[in-house]
């Protein structure tokens, strides 16, 4: 058995694609022993085993902050693991606490926390200017600390200390959606997906009123994901294009696959907010990966790699009719909108995926734990001088 690691969530559920399916089980596969601590969560767990420690789920914002990150803490330390790796920014005080006590740490930062906060719609509009600057003067201290940081979009690279900084991007699994992308695209029915995490800034209000635009009665929008908020979903359900939405909930992997494989295209349309506009979503490379038509908002990050790889169409995302023009485009056009899919796949297949990325995560686990090594052996030498 290799070396023992330890990845930490209190955000995240156990089954996480980043966390879980992609980082922790490729770890494993590499030799290491994976431990993940994490909120107890009631979804199946695919793919390797990976051993997992379950604290409990605080749905109160300040006892996760507190209690959630104790009962992170006294895991953590029962593990004696030889390298710790953090998933949340409110973790950053344990991340402090492990390394005050000689330990290896990694802080993984999912978001561009600053600019997420100026969105945070559960925070007074008069906080977000006061809070956000505050998070990043944390951020940088933290990570002037930790031995490494692991960011997943380019845009964050100029925030982090670039000699232990590292880019594991958000690529998809190749053979994740290989049964989706096999099916017949002539033959699928009208339908577009949305897979991930439901909110008003997320694009759904317009998704939904995007489809009153849409005459042909049997076009349909699958979501898949957790909505916000009661009243959100409430709202939604208000608008009339609510009627063509099939709302499937928290879905896992094999069903988002299901789901995928009989769709025309799938959207992504968040809003131009600060943490958007660079940010690279799962879903966007998910899409692709399953070999469908991405219907994107216009950024310029993502207008990249659409017109690169020719894989999609491009959209103002607060105004539904044009969202409602480029789903109409990809039923009247079959042909073009399966070369996109078979584009985006090959793009997939070539330059966004997670076997790249993997073995930066590797390369950089090892630097990390031959470092410690060599520190070790360098004590031992110099206490060997007073014997």
């Amino acid at each position: 058995m290799g070396k023992r690691i330890c990845h930490i969530t209190t955000v995240h559920p156990a089954n996480d694609t980043r966390i879980y399916i992609k980082e922790c089980q490729s770890l494993n596969k590499t030799g290491y022993e994976v431990f993940l601590i994490a909120p107890e969560t009631p979804m199946s767990l695919t793919g390797i085993p990976v051993n997992i420690k379950f604290i409990p789920k605080e749905h109160n914002r300040l006892l996760r902050l507190i209690r959630g990150q104790w009962h992170a803490l006294k895991e953590a330390l029962k593990l004696k693991a030889s390298l710790y790796h953090f998933h949340d920014p409110e973790l950053i005080f344990m991340g402090l606490v492990l390394k005050f006590m000689g330990k290896k740490v990694i802080y993984d930062v999912h978001e561009d926390l600053p600019r997420q906060i100026l969105t945070k719609e559960w925070l007074p509009t008069w906080s977000r200017k006061i809070i956000a600057p505050i998070t990043e003067v944390i951020e940088w201290v933290g990570t002037k600390i930790f031995d490494g940081v692991i960011i997943v979009a380019p845009v964050q690279k100029h925030r982090f200390p670039y000699h232990k900084t590292i880019m594991v991007q958000n690529f998809p699994i190749r053979e994740e959606f290989l049964e989706s992308n096999s099916k017949n695209y002539f033959k699928r029915p009208p339908y577009f997906a949305y897979i991930g995490g439901i909110t008003a800034i997320r694009g759904i209000k317009e998704m939904v009123k995007a489809l009153e635009y849409i005459d042909n009665s049997q076009v349909n929008l699958i979501l898949a994901g957790e909505i916000s908020t009661e009243k959100l979903f409430k709202e939604i359900k208000s608008y009339h294009g609510w009627d063509k939405v099939q709302y499937e909930g928290l879905v896992n992997r094999n069903k988002i696959a299901d789901i995928l494989g009989k769709a025309k295209a799938g959207l992504v349309v968040f809003h131009p907010a600060p943490n958007h506009i660079g940010a690279q979503p799962n879903k966007f490379f998910e899409y692709m990966s399953a070999g469908i038509p991405v219907i994107a908002s216009d950024f310029p990050l993502w207008r990249h790699i659409i017109e690169e790889a020719k894989c999609g169409l491009l959209v103002d995302p607060l105004n539904p009719e044009k969202i409602a023009k480029a789903m109409e485009w990809i039923l009247d056009h079959p042909e073009e909108a399966q070369k996109m899919g078979e584009n985006g796949l090959k793009a997939i297949e070539t330059k966004y995926n997670w076997n790249n990325e993997c073995r930066k995560l590797i390369l950089f686990y090892e630097k990390l734990l031959q470092k410690e090594c060599a520190r070790i052996t360098g004590i031992a030498k110099e206490g060997s001088k007073w014997r």
